[in-house]
């Protein structure tokens, strides 16, 4: 009865277009009517103690960082610098957006910040150039979701929470898929472009030009260095390495580039704690969905089932990657990864998944769910950013999808891409 009203009550209200942390809480709510020993007290109590963590704090400080990176001319130089150099290719400026795409991503850790912040600087550039509408906007919410896949990610923190997994070793472990999945988009831009006749751009720069373009960029260039290096040299934690691109997306703006004036930075501020306190009320209400079902040993029930079904380590790979494929469809990234990765760990870890590479998988799994209708966030921000109606983004979406897929295979079934990188720090 338990497990009906958790299920259940969620997949009701998820139909009735409750919003999605919403849609949790009450659920949790329902599913205590039926449990012996829980007062209907406990889920605002688990609002308050879900956010009381210390590595949830990055969460917050990163999508301020995403926000004032985006308006302070961060992105905007970091543009300048790809063309410069990736812009004569052929497809070069569609091979420029997959490019910043994945730098920013080095100091956001949103998705939808990303497809925000590059989009709105590519999208008219790449249209004036004679790119098809529905191209441009896919590429751009494709590219996006590498924001959650190469660190810092903002789902890698919620999985490391979630999980009592290390952020530092999930962190490490991102670089290399993210960067397949990133060339993987570069190469099939390349040959897309080629197709349709898409030169790059006619302009030759100079070694000279190339020069002024990477140190009006530096501050910018040297952003992930800090960030990143300052985690892997032990100087800080994620946590706050995320005060830190916060507090350096601010000086950049406000003193150095001088592009984020007070009437901006509230703007800012404010899209940042808007984002924030649904993200915030997300987690609090899946920290009591969780608590449920370990008390009601759902997981474990769960875990015995699929294991009994088949005990092929291939099958149950491909069953959990089906699975988080249809959830990411339909559920946001945060409790996604809040409500399934007590419930999918415990199987991946008995078949011999260590539980950064399963981390990795459910990531990925669910950074391709932006990009999958009827929910996929990125394609709405696309869309937004694109002055144009979702079908445009949508039908342009399908290649990038099946890129995506080929990529999630090679990081499910080649563990080295994952777990290279921690391995190697761990020596």
């Amino acid at each position: 009865m338990v497990m009906a009203a958790l299920f259940g009550g969620l997949a009701i209200f998820l139909v009735l277009n409750v919003p999605v942390g919403i849609a949790i809480g009450l659920a949790s709510l329902l599913s205590i009517s039926f449990t012996k020993g829980l007062s209907l007290g406990y889920v605002p109590q688990a609002l308050f103690t879900g956010c009381d963590s210390f590595p949830i704090m990055a969460i917050p400080l990163f999508i301020l960082a995403g926000e004032l990176m985006g308006a302070g001319g961060v992105s905007k130089r970091i543009l300048n610098v790809c063309n410069v150099f990736f812009g004569r290719i052929t497809g070069g400026l569609a091979i420029v957006t997959v490019v910043v795409c994945m730098f920013f991503a080095a100091v956001s850790g949103s998705g939808p910040a990303t497809v925000a912040a590059v989009g709105s600087m590519v999208v008219p550039t790449m249209l004036e150039k004679g790119y098809s509408k529905k191209f441009t906007l896919a590429l751009v919410a494709c590219a996006g979701s590498i924001g959650v896949i190469i660190p810092p990610s903002i789902p890698m923190v919620i999985y490391g929470v979630s999980t009592s997994t290390s952020i530092s070793n999930l962190f490490l472990a991102g670089f290399l898929p993210g960067f397949l999945i990133g060339f993987a988009l570069i190469f099939f831009c390349y040959f897309y472009a080629k197709k349709q006749g898409w030169k790059g751009d006619e302009k030759v720069y100079t070694a000279k030009e190339k020069l002024e373009a990477v140190w009006d960029a530096k501050w910018a260039l040297i952003n992930p260095v800090i960030i990143l290096g300052g985690i892997y040299a032990g100087v800080f934690t994620p946590t706050e390495a995320a005060a830190v691109a916060a507090v350096y997306a601010f000086v950049c703006g406000v003193f150095i580039h001088k592009e984020l004036d007070f009437k901006n930075l509230f703007k800012t501020v404010g899209n940042a704690c808007s984002t924030t306190a649904t993200t915030m009320v997300i987690l609090g209400c899946a920290t009591a969905f969780t608590k449920i079902l370990t008390i009601q040993q759902i997981p474990n029930m769960i875990t015995n089932a699929i294991i009994n079904a088949t005990d092929n380590t291939f099958l149950i790979l491909m069953l959990i990657n089906i699975l988080l494929l249809v959830v990411g469809c339909f559920m946001d990234t945060t409790p996604a990864i809040m409500v399934l990765s007590p419930i999918l760990l415990p199987v991946a870890t008995s078949i011999g998944i260590h539980p950064v590479h399963f981390g990795i998988i459910m990531v990925v799994n669910l950074a391709i769910g932006f990009i999958t209708p009827p929910l996929g966030i990125n394609l709405f921000v696309a869309s937004r950013v694109g002055a144009s109606p979702l079908e445009t983004v949508t039908k342009g979406i399908i290649p990038f999808i099946l890129v995506m897929l080929a990529c999630l295979l090679m990081i499910t079934y080649i563990s080295p891409i994952s777990m290279f990188l921690p391995n190697l720090f761990a020596k």
